[in-house]
């Protein structure tokens, strides 16, 4: 399988419509990169802010979005392509107009996508339509792992322990506040986080404390400027922020990581925390921000990695996902928390702490898009009936009554 691999031509796509376009582009040139090192064919594929599909070499350098005298929208002629939608099926088939015309087909896609338009299921969508194969989560799996109140309720259902929560939409919100507020002061215990249902990064998420309306009133204001659906849900003190990865398709067959433990200075994990600050804790190189394995107990620790694998079944996980967990220190009790179905980075340095290197992590990625695109492949989802010549056949007769 492995040669068979390395002849198929590999996009990774990046970019897109997000709040987090730029963690994208970062998560993309390790796997563009790393993939090339391994040999494979591999073109960079990047959806821009606006929607417009770039392709080329050049895009798979991180100065090339970095260096603001480098900027992509400056040589959008040369780069940017359209999906020819006449000759796409079983592949992508991208051209370039004018002078400089070419043709690009992609046979396996890998996405990098991060947020919304991308990660939540709809890019999915686009390769189950186009029949290729694509790393990582389906699109039910994607979706329901992107939308935060979704996630819990299907924790709900299956008896995962998680944190009491409520959500809203933003017409909700806009008809009647005030109930809201009432919902969210009445049914929840103080402090609460506000989080909008589809980003990730914590990018719109806030911690309010004491009861402070004012504040909470702001603080959901802001979440519905980023999405239009909102959760609130009850704060865990004495917080240890703990993550475990796992990887595979089947049931038998997936591996967990070891636990993560990020440690951060304010009140929750936040963007400066996981991106910015001594270079980031979510790209593993804030190392006085993360603690590998994390600091538990044997017993804790298989726990946790039981029901993040259970967390990954449930809700059809495939490739590769994260899932988030809260310890509370004093009560020696964990929450189910988010699900990332895909990983910024990869996680690789998790993955990297855990034994796996980021070249056999991108290799067995490949090769369990491969598989579940065989696995698919092989259910008959066409059904022959009579019903159009049945309606004819009536027509017919009703003309002869006539």
């Amino acid at each position: 399988m492995e040669q068979e691999l390395r002849k198929k031509n590999i996009g990774v796509f990046f970019g897109s419509g997000s709040p987090e376009h730029d963690v994208s582009i970062i998560t993309a040139q390790l796997i563009i990169s790393g993939l090339k090192k391994l040999n494979y064919q591999v073109t960079p594929i990047y959806i821009t802010k606006q929607g417009r599909w770039m392709l080329g070499e050049e895009l798979g350098s991180l100065k090339l979005f970095s260096d603001p005298g480098a900027k992509v929208e400056q040589e959008k002629r040369f780069y940017e392509y359209y999906l020819d939608l006449e000759e796409s099926f079983g592949k992508m088939v991208f051209r370039r107009k004018g002078l400089m015309s070419r043709t690009i087909s992609v046979d396996l896609a890998f996405p990098a996508f991060h947020g919304s338009y991308g990660e939540d299921g709809t890019i999915q969508g686009l390769f189950e339509m186009f029949g290729i194969p694509y790393v990582g989560c389906d699109v039910p799996s994607s979706a329901i792992a992107m939308d935060k109140a979704l996630t819990k309720q299907m924790y709900q259902v299956h008896n995962i322990p998680t944190t009491k929560f409520i959500y809203f939409f933003k017409q909700d919100w806009e008809r009647d506040r005030q109930s809201i507020i009432n919902q969210i002061k009445n049914d929840l215990r103080w402090p609460v986080f506000v989080k909008p249902v589809h980003l990730g990064s914590s990018i719109g998420i806030a911690k309010v404390k004491d009861q402070d309306l004012k504040d909470l009133e702001f603080r959901l204001e802001v979440a519905l400027h980023y999405d239009n659906k909102v959760l609130v849900e009850e704060g865990v003190e004495n917080l240890m922020d703990v993550t475990c990865c796992i990887i595979g398709n089947s049931e038998t067959g997936l591996k967990a990581s070891l636990l993560q433990e990020s440690v951060f200075s304010s009140d929750l994990f936040d963007f400066e925390e996981k991106y910015l600050k001594e270079g980031g804790a979510q790209l593993g190189k804030a190392q006085n921000g993360l603690v590998i394995p994390a600091r538990l107990n044997d017993q804790v620790t298989e726990e946790i990695q039981e029901t993040a694998k259970q967390v990954y079944k449930i809700l059809g996980c495939s490739g590769i996902a994260r899932v988030d967990f809260l310890f509370d220190k004093q009560a020696q009790k964990f929450f189910s928390n988010e699900v990332n179905p895909l990983p910024g980075t990869l996680y690789n340095h998790l993955w990297k702490a855990s034994g796996v290197e980021l070249d056999q992590l991108l290799q067995e990625l490949v090769k369990l898009a491969e598989e579940k695109y065989k696995q698919k492949r092989s259910v008959n989802f066409t059904f022959e009936s009579n019903i159009l010549k049945q309606l004819n056949s009536q027509k017919l007769n009703s003309k002869k009554l006539q």
